[in-house]
């Protein structure tokens, strides 16, 4: 599923970069869309040491996927930039088709890695956030942050923003 995951990535890139109409209003509101996204990553990516500790904190506290949900926000962001809506159906079929069976075969192994998992799986929504009713003590943790290698998809916004602004001036 990680081969889908990646191949349809490079589908999705190549049809933003060849699809994309910015305009000075677009990028102005959907790039700051896009940061927002892209802040939620950042969060869940300091919080979440992979296949260590359940992470129960911060926005794992929110909804069990905050990374997927930051990714689609960011997403959004750059359909919004683009202008494209028929990006957004391509991004939406994606999310469909390839990452809810994600979702889903990581939860199964988080089952078994965790076994409480499922308590936590009872507490808290899997894609659609809702305030906690106890809060995590454990904070944001720039080690993870970076062993996640979160980094990156800093540097793919910065690539798809500038993509957009050379669209924009072209």
């Amino acid at each position: 599923m990680a081969r889908l995951r990646v191949a349809f990535g490079f589908v999705l890139v190549i049809a933003f970069g060849w699809l994309s109409r910015p305009t000075a209003a677009s990028l102005a509101i959907g790039l700051p869309v896009g940061l927002i996204g892209l802040a939620i990553r950042a969060w869940a990516a300091g919080h979440l040491a992979k296949n260590t500790t359940l992470a129960t904190g911060g926005p794992y506290a929110w909804v069990r996927n905050p990374l997927y949900i930051g990714t689609l926000i960011t997403a959004a962001g750059f359909v919004i930039a683009s202008r494209r809506w028929v990006l957004a159906a391509l991004f939406a079929a994606v999310f469909v088709l390839v990452y809810l069976p994600v979702i889903e075969l990581e939860e199964q192994h988080l089952r078994k890695l965790f076994p409480e998992y499922a308590g936590y799986a009872a507490r808290v929504p899997g894609l659609i956030p809702r305030r906690p009713k106890a809060r995590d003590a454990r904070g944001f943790r720039w080690a993870l942050y970076l062993r996640n290698e979160e980094y990156q998809a800093g540097l793919g916004f910065l690539a798809g923003t500038a993509w957009l602004v050379i669209r924009l001036l072209w």
